[in-house]
């Protein structure tokens, strides 16, 4: 079963949202970087990037963020005869001493966001890093907390949650798939 949990106008204002809790809380936009993890995480990145210009006339630097050799669980994403390709960051972007707000669709076990901060050492040492997640769906396994949240969708360990963007889906929307 497929339940459109977001649709794009909720889409559209979450990211209005999310992007006005970033300018309120940084008064000085000058020592953000905004970091998105491949795929969907990227493009969300893209989007709050041009909310946030729109809204102050500050162009952030960013760059998307591949974290595939930094996952633990890469025996089990790919079958064994499948090599993983890693696509690399967009650009290189020093971090050093920035204030890094890093960007996902779904945090689930937390696994990712743990991966996404090893991949981000390669880039310097932020002087602090902040978690922006489109669909926190609980179930941790790791200590991680989202600063900025889209939406909280309790769900079960049997259900899906997928954020479809137009670069990959053709739309903006959540959907709830239960199997």
């Amino acid at each position: 079963m497929n339940k459109i949990i977001i649709d794009e106008n909720q889409f559209m204002r979450t990211i209005s949202r999310i992007s006005h809790e970033i300018i309120e809380k940084h008064q000085v936009l000058d020592d953000i970087v905004i970091v998105g993890i491949k795929r969907r995480g990227a493009e969300i990145a893209e989007l709050i990037k041009r909310k946030i210009f729109e809204l102050t006339q500050v162009e952030i630097p960013s760059l998307d963020l591949d974290i595939t050799f930094y996952r633990d669980d890469l025996e089990y994403a790919e079958p064994a005869s499948q090599t993983p390709i890693y696509s690399g960051a967009s650009q290189y972007v020093s971090i050093q001493n920035k204030k890094v707000i890093l960007i996902d669709d779904v945090l689930f076990t937390g696994r990712t966001i743990r991966a996404a901060l090893d991949a981000l050492i390669d880039f310097g040492r932020a002087a602090k890093v902040e978690l922006v997640i489109f669909v926190d769906r609980g179930h941790r396994e790791l200590p991680i907390r989202a600063d900025y949240v889209g939406k909280n969708v309790p769900t079960s360990r049997h259900e899906k949650v997928q954020v479809r963007t137009t670069k990959f889906d053709g739309c903006y929307e959540v959907a709830l798939i239960s199997e």
